[in-house]
């Protein structure tokens, strides 16, 4: 599949009656392993499990790093890849016009709670870029109105939230992602404020399941570092066997 045609394969998922599930990956072998299962349509990036895996904290990765990370997956799978891109770095627009060279269609991009104007002025800018670069680019714009809004009131952070949401659609994001917004109140107002087919949500413990927040009008769900969490307890529970009298399963596939 062309690149112009995943970010057009990419848009239509968005814009489905269906919620778009995307399980986040960390690498090419994560990346082959969720692509090769029938119900796969798109692969989504986890900045946060990349960053871990080359030693970085969270939010702490260098953008060459990032930029790698994602092309790797991206050349791995043939379907659209969307990849987190932490807050875009310094120059967002510049950011995006890499990431396309490198095979990304899509990204999370957030906003870490900056000044409205200057939060605008960024999605702008990766619009801009990527319209420049002849890409129908699917921007997950995320705020951190609720995930960082301390000890305001939530009713604020969710206002806020919309707020931010109403302008980041205006300048041609695809979505809006909010992290934090996992109740059924919270989801809907977010979705009233924003539209049907707008929000995307990230499913994490405690979250509904897929299939009501479908109901709810959100458009996407994505699962962030917790793919690579469960890996990594499965990882650590088989070495504590292995450690034991334990031996490997008979009926270990060949995934790699």
């Amino acid at each position: 599949m062309e690149l112009a045609d995943k970010a057009i394969e990419l848009e239509r998922l968005h814009q489905a009656p269906e919620i778009l599930r995307v399980v986040n990956v960390w690498d090419a072998i994560s990346a082959k392993a969720v692509a090769a299962l029938p119900e796969t349509t798109a692969i989504a990036t986890a900045g946060h499990s990349i960053a871990a895996m080359y030693g970085y904290p969270d939010g702490g990765m260098p953008l060459d790093v990032a930029l790698q990370g994602a092309k790797v997956i991206a050349d791995a799978v043939d379907l659209p890849v969307t990849a987190d891109l932490d807050d875009g770095y310094s120059e967002p627009g510049e950011t995006i016009r890499r990431a396309i060279g490198y095979g990304v269609v899509g990204a999370n991009v957030e906003d870490r709670l900056r000044p409205f104007d200057e939060s605008v002025a960024r999605v702008r800018a990766i619009i801009e870029a990527a319209e420049r670069e002849g890409i129908r680019f699917q921007l997950n714009a995320r705020t951190d109105a609720i995930a960082r809004g301390g000890d305001r009131p939530i009713d604020e952070s969710i206002d806020d939230a919309i707020a931010r949401g109403r302008a980041f659609l205006s300048e041609g994001a695809a979505l809006v992602f909010v992290p934090g917004a996992i109740t059924k109140e919270h989801v809907g107002r977010l979705v009233e404020g924003l539209g049907e087919g707008k929000l995307s949500v990230i499913g994490r413990p405690g979250a509904l399941p897929a299939a009501d927040y479908e109901a709810l009008g959100v458009a996407r769900i994505s699962y962030g570092p917790f793919t690579q969490r469960v890996a990594l307890r499965a990882l650590q529970d088989l070495a504590a066997d292995l450690y034991g009298n334990g031996v490997i399963p008979e009926d270990t596939p060949e995934l790699n």
